[in-house]
C-alpha cells in the first residue's frame, strides 16, 4: 500500500520504518522546523516502567500547592480557562477509581511493550547506541512525602518491575552530587537515549535512504475518495494520493480529526527546559524530582532539566520565567548549579489527553485513516510500539496490544 504519515515526529518516523519493514510506501507530511515540537526537546526518558495517569491521587495532592504558585510545576493562564474547561471536565472524570484503575491497565499493557519495541527497531537499524540502559532515579525531598508513595510503588511491582529503595549511603554513592534527599527509589530497566532530537534525525534520515517520499508542507485536510485519501496541504502543490493514511501530528492532529468528525479532547501541556553543557549537573542518571514537578537527564549534548506543565494553548508566547524558576528549584538538590552559566531554553507542545491515554486506531468515518497521536509525557516511551500497533491496523491483523483502550470512539 501507499500510506502517507502525517507528521514526522518521533511517532511518525518510527511507523515509517514499521511500515517499510512490512514493504510499504510511505510518504511523509511534515512541514520542518515546527516550533515547539516535543520530539525535539524531550527529556529523552524511555519511561516504560511509569503507570500512572496525569489524574492520579499523587497529582491530586500536589495541585491545590502547585496551582497556588504562578510559576509552578503546573498553571493554567486565566485567559485560557475557558477553552480548557471542557477539558478539564473530563480530566475530573478520568480520575474517578475506576477510570484511574482503567487507565493504569491501559498504561501499563503499552508501557510493558515499549522497551522491546524500540530495542527491536534500534537494532534493525545498527542505531543500538542511542539508548542508554542506566536506570532512572526517582528521589524525594522529604520523608514523609516517600511514605505516601508506597502504595504507587507496591503497584508497581506487582506488575514485576523492579523498583530499589536505596539508603542515603546507597543515594550518596550513586549520585553523590544530589542534596537534600531524604529518599530514593532506583528503576534499574528504566532508560532514556543519546538525545531525542538527534534520535529523531537519524530515524528521518534512514527512512529516507529507505525509500519514504518527503513532502515539506502543512497537511490542511484529508479528502475522502472512493478509490483513496486525499491530504491537501498548504503549500499549493497537489494532493497527496495514498492508499491509507495516518496522522501522527501531535497537538496539530485535533483538527484533522474534526474534520473526520472526531472531536478528541486534545489540548496541549506546554513543558518548559533548559539544557546545560554536558556535565554540568554532575549525575549518571535521569532523575524525577517526585512532587517538585521537574526532571533532569544527561543527555549527550547536554544535561536538561524539563518538566513543568502550563496550559495556554498554541499562541501564547513562551513564560521563561517558569523555566527560571524551575532551575531555581534544582539547586536546592544541586547547589552547585547557582555559579554555572545561563542554559539554552525551550518550550514544547506536549499532546495531551484527559485520560493520560493516546488516540491510536481508525477514525470513525473510515478506518483508511489511523490515529497515532495523543501520547502526552509518553511520546518517545511508546513511539516504536505505537508503531507496530499503527502497522497491524492497516493490515486489518492484529497487533501487539490491545488497541480498544486506545480508541478515538472511547470519548
Amino acid at each position: 500500500m501507499r500510506v502517507a504519515i502525517i507528521g514526522a515526529g518521533v511517532v511518525g518516523l518510527a511507523t515509517a520504518h514499521a511500515l517499510l519493514d512490512r514493504g510499504h510506501e510511505v510518504v511523509l507530511i511534515e512541514p520542518g522546523a515546527k516550533q515547539g515540537r516535543p520530539t525535539d526537546g524531550n527529556a529523552g526518558w524511555i519511561a516504560h516502567t511509569d503507570i500512572m495517569p496525569l489524574a492520579s491521587p499523587k497529582a491530586w495532592r500536589n495541585l491545590p500547592r502547585w496551582l497556588m504558585d504562578p510559576l509552578g510545576p503546573l498553571t493554567i493562564r486565566p485567559g485560557y480557562l475557558p477553552h480548557l474547561a471542557p477539558w478539564l471536565a473530563r480530566f475530573l472524570l478520568a480520575s474517578s477509581p475506576s477510570r484511574i484503575k482503567s487507565s493504569i491497565g491501559a498504561i501499563r499493557s503499552i508501557n510493558a511493550e515499549s522497551l522491546p519495541a524500540w530495542k527491536s527497531l534500534l537494532s534493525s537499524l545498527a542505531l543500538n547506541g542511542h539508548l542508554r540502559e542506566n536506570g532512572i532515579l526517582s528521589v524525594w525531598r522529604h520523608q514523609g512525602d516517600f511514605n505516601r508513595s508506597q502504595d504507587i510503588i507496591e503497584r508497581q511491582r506487582s506488575f514485576g518491575i523492579e523498583a530499589e529503595a536505596l539508603s542515603p549511603a546507597a543515594l550518596a554513592e550513586l549520585e553523590p552530587a544530589l542534596r537534600n534527599v531524604e529518599a530514593a527509589v532506583l528503576y534499574p530497566d528504566a532508560c532514556h537515549v543519546s538525545d531525542p532530537a538527534v534520535l529523531a534525525a537519524d530515524l528521518l534520515r534512514l527512512a529516507l535512504e529507505r525509500g519514504a517520499v518527503p513532502v515539506a508542507a502543512h497537511a490542511s485536510r484529508i479528502e475522502l475518495q472512493n478509490r483513496d485519501v486525499r491530504v491537501h496541504t498548504d503549500g499549493g502543490g497537489p494532493a497527496v494520493t495514498a492508499d491509507q493514511v495516518v496522522v501522527s501530528a501531535g497537538i496539530w492532529s485535533r483538527a484533522l480529526a474534526a474534520q473526520l468528525g472526531d472531536r478528541i479532547p486534545l489540548d496541549t501541556e506546554r513543558g518548559y527546559n533548559a539544557t546545560y553543557a554536558k556535565g554540568t549537573f554532575g549525575i549518571g542518571r535521569p532523575i524525577m524530582f517526585e512532587g517538585e514537578g521537574f526532571v533532569t537527564t544527561p543527555l549527550n549534548t547536554g544535561d536538561r532539566v524539563g518538566g513543568a506543565v502550563e496550559f495556554a494553548g498554541l499562541e501564547a508566547a513562551p513564560n521563561h520565567s517558569r523555566t527560571d524558576a524551575m532551575v531555581q528549584r534544582l539547586t536546592r538538590f544541586l547547589p552547585h548549579l547557582q555559579s554555572q552559566p545561563a542554559a539554552k531554553r525551550w518550550m514544547g507542545f506536549r499532546p495531551s489527553i484527559p485520560d493520560s491515554l493516546p488516540v491510536i486506531g481508525p477514525a470513525g468515518r473510515d478506518r483508511r485513516v489511523i490515529y497515532a497521536f495523543g501520547h502526552g509525557h509518553y511520546g518517545l516511551t511508546q513511539a516504536a510500539i505505537t508503531a507496530q500497533m499503527v502497522a497491524s491496523m492497516l493490515e486489518g491483523r492484529s497487533g501487539p496490544v490491545d488497541g480498544s483502550p486506545f480508541s478515538a470512539r472511547r470519548f
